[in-house]
C-alpha cells in the first residue's frame, strides 16, 4: 500500500506533464496522475508548439483563432478531464502556448517536482525509439524527468529499480529513488554492475585478485549508496558483473519505476547523457527516471 513520504524532495512542487494528443503522451497523463496523488502535488498539464510558423499565411486581421491553438486547448482539456476521471483529488493547471516544446518543458522544470513525458510524440515512428522532446528535456532540465515507457496500468508492480552511480553527487538520485520506493510501498532494487579489468578477463594467470577488488570495491559503492535507506523500506541488493545497462534492462522488464542519474558538468550546456541513461531511455520496458546530478 502506498505510504506518505518522509523524504524531503520537493514533494509539494508540482508535477508537470507534456501533451501533444499523441497515445504515448495521454499514458504519461495517466502516470503523472498518479504520481501527482502520491505528492498530495498539483498537477501541470502543458501544450507547447511553433504552431505561428504554420499559420503565416492567415492575414493579420484576420480574428479567427488559429486551428491548432483550438486543437492544442482540446489536448489539453481532454488530458485534464482524464486526470480528473482518474484522481478526482488533483489540482490541475494547463498551459498552451506557441513556443518550441523543450525550451518550455525545459523552463517548467525550474519549479517542479518532476517532469513527465511520453516516449515518443505524434510524429514517432515507432515506440522503441525515443521522441526527440524527450531526450532533450531529459537531458536538459532543473529537476527529475521520467519518460514513460511500456503500459504502466498494465505492468507488475515489482518495485523501484534504482542504478547506483560512484559519485558523491549521484546521492540526489539514491535520494528519488528510496522516496518513490517508500511512496509506493514497494521493494527497491539497488543495482551495481562490475567488470573485470580487462587483462584480468583475458590472461588465465591473473583471473583472481584483480576481480575480487573490483567486486569488493562494488560491494562497498553499493552499502554506501544504501546507508540511509529508511529501516522498514525493503531493499534487494543486486551485484552484477557485467554491464550496468544490461543489468538494468533485465530488472525493468519486472519493475514499476527504473531510476537513472545524468550529470551536469560546470562549463557544458545541460546534461550529458551517458551510454547507460541514453540506453535505457531507448529500451527499458518500464518508465525510466532520469535526476540531473550536478558536480
Amino acid at each position: 500500500m502506498p505510504r506518505t513520504s518522509h523524504v524531503a524532495t520537493g514533494t509539494h512542487s508540482p508535477v508537470v506533464v507534456g501533451v501533444d494528443g499523441s497515445e504515448s503522451a495521454l499514458r504519461a497523463v495517466d502516470w503523472a496522475a498518479d504520481e501527482a496523488a502520491l505528492r498530495g502535488a498539483p498537477l501541470r498539464i502543458v501544450y507547447a508548439s511553433l504552431w505561428e510558423r504554420y499559420e503565416e499565411a492567415v492575414l493579420a486581421e484576420e480574428t479567427v483563432e488559429p486551428r491548432e491553438a483550438v486543437v492544442a486547448r482540446g489536448f489539453v482539456e481532454t488530458a485534464a478531464r482524464r486526470v480528473g476521471n482518474r484522481r478526482r483529488g488533483v489540482r490541475i493547471t494547463t498551459l498552451v502556448l506557441p513556443e518550441d516544446p523543450e525550451y518550455t518543458l525545459v523552463r517548467e522544470s525550474s519549479l517542479a517536482g518532476v517532469v513527465v513525458l511520453g516516449c515518443r510524440g505524434r510524429g514517432g515512428v515507432t515506440e522503441t525509439l525515443l521522441g526527440s522532446v524527450s531526450l532533450a528535456v531529459a537531458g536538459h532540465a532543473h529537476c527529475p524527468v521520467v519518460v514513460v515507457r511500456g503500459h504502466h496500468d498494465d505492468a507488475p508492480t515489482n518495485g523501484v529499480v534504482l542504478g547506483v552511480g560512484t559519485e558523491p553527487e549521484a546521492a540526489v538520485t539514491q535520494r528519488f529513488a528510496v522516496e518513490e520506493a517508500y511512496m509506493r510501498g514497494v521493494p527497491l532494487h539497488a543495482v551495481r554492475a562490475w567488470r573485470r579489468p580487462h587483462r584480468a578477463a583475458c590472461h588465465p594467470l591473473l583471473t583472481g585478485e584483480p576481480g575480487h577488488f573490483e567486486q569488493r570495491q562494488a560491494t562497498e559503492l553499493l552499502e554506501e549508496a544504501l546507508g540511509e535507506v529508511p529501516s522498514d523500506l525493503k531493499v534487494e541488493r543486486h551485484l552484477v558483473e557485467g554491464r550496468a545497462r544490461d543489468a538494468l534492462l533485465g530488472l525493468s522488464h519486472a519493475a514499476g519505476l527504473l531510476v537513472v542519474g545524468a550529470r551536469r558538468r560546470h562549463g557544458r550546456f545541460g546534461l550529458q547523457l551517458g551510454r547507460v541513461t541514453y540506453g535505457v531511455l531507448h529500451r527499458a520496458a518500464c518508465p525510466v527516471a532520469v535526476i540531473p546530478e550536478l558536480s
